[in-house]
């Protein structure tokens, strides 16, 4: 039993180093302030958008002049010292709604018009009040009313900070690994993912499922391309694992790597395009089977990078291997 204590005192010892956080108070102001510079993303690619009706925004403002607990806004930083929010864009997008919008605030948030307080449940008095039709005197005190803010910096392990964004945006739509993945393991490589996977050809010859138009299946597809070609050796049946080190090790990929692999990539595409037709699909499919077209462009893949796809049409025995394996 000693032995089975220390050793998960130390496993959690050795995790609880992996994670550097930082928490501060900054006021309403200042928060809508980083949000307008760019210091803070309020709404980056994994996000999604802005949901909250005119009453939760109205709640949320009463109860920051009520003094009542409002809970910490989650957000990670980057190298370049910028914020991601992780969890509480409704939040800080309410603030931004409320406290003097511009046009293009209000078109970033999806908004038309400034909030205008409604369904107050203490401070009537506020009903169908905007910020600038507010005393200024509550102006000041609401700009300088404070918000917890906790950070996870960038020294953290990128899976701490994958799992964090998991955890935290776990909530009434689930949050895909790779929307998660394109905020952290932001760089060259997430960049050209969302390149490639925008490709006309590509999206000619994998149909998806609508709701998988919106969750970052095509980049994650182009992501499994690219991984099972170069590293299908370390592939342990652990797909999330195994993409989160291959993005995490390619973040910041030179641009001779991007360039060749842009190309292997198109001409990837091609080829299978070339031999099955478009869209890929099977007799009893209305979508691509995934599994089956990520085969198709590995094994493609590997073909042209070898040099072998004029000369032959066959597939080497490590080829069809790899083509079962990730078939199913």
């Amino acid at each position: 039993m000693a032995s089975d204590a220390d050793d998960l005192l130390e496993q959690l010892n050795l995790e609880r180093r992996r994670v550097d956080v930082a928490v501060a108070d900054h006021t309403v102001r200042e928060v809508v302030r980083m949000v307008r510079e760019g210091e803070m993303n309020a709404a980056p690619v994994y996000q999604r958008k802005f949901r909250w009706k005119a009453e939760d925004e109205s709640r949320l403002i009463e109860s920051l002049m009520l003094g009542l607990p409002v809970p910490s806004v989650f957000v990670a930083a980057n190298s370049d010292f910028s914020l991601e929010v992780v969890d509480g864009l409704q939040r800080v997008s309410t603030l931004v709604h409320f406290l003097e919008p511009r046009p293009e605030d209000l078109e970033k948030i999806g908004r038309s018009a400034p909030l205008a307080l409604t369904g107050m449940d203490k401070l009537k008095k506020l009903e169908g009040l905007g910020f600038s039709r507010l005393p200024e005197g509550v102006q000041r005190y609401f700009g300088r009313l404070g918000l917890r803010v906790t950070t996870l910096t960038d020294k953290s392990d990128p899976n701490v900070r994958f799992q964090l964004f998991e955890r935290l945006n776990r909530g009434a739509v689930a949050l895909s690994p790779q929307e998660v993945r394109t905020v952290v393991y932001r760089g060259a490589f997430l960049e050209l993912l969302k390149e490639l996977a925008e490709r006309d050809t590509f999206r000619d010859l994998v149909k998806l499922q609508q709701s998988q138009e919106e969750d970052g299946t095509r980049a994650e597809l182009v992501l499994k391309f690219f991984a099972y070609l170069e590293r299908f050796d370390a592939y342990d049946g652990r797909v999330t694992e195994f993409l989160n080190e291959f993005a995490a090790q390619n973040a910041d990929a030179s641009a001779p790597d991007i360039d060749r692999w842009r190309s292997l990539f198109d001409a990837s595409v091609e080829a299978v395009a070339s031999a099955t037709g478009t869209p890929f699909l099977r007799a009893d499919y209305h979508s691509t089977p995934l599994n089956q077209v990520e085969a198709a462009l590995v094994a493609a893949g590997r073909l042209i990078a070898a040099g072998s796809h004029r000369r032959t049409r066959r597939l080497r025995p490590q080829d069809r291997d790899l083509s079962v394996r990730l078939s199913g």
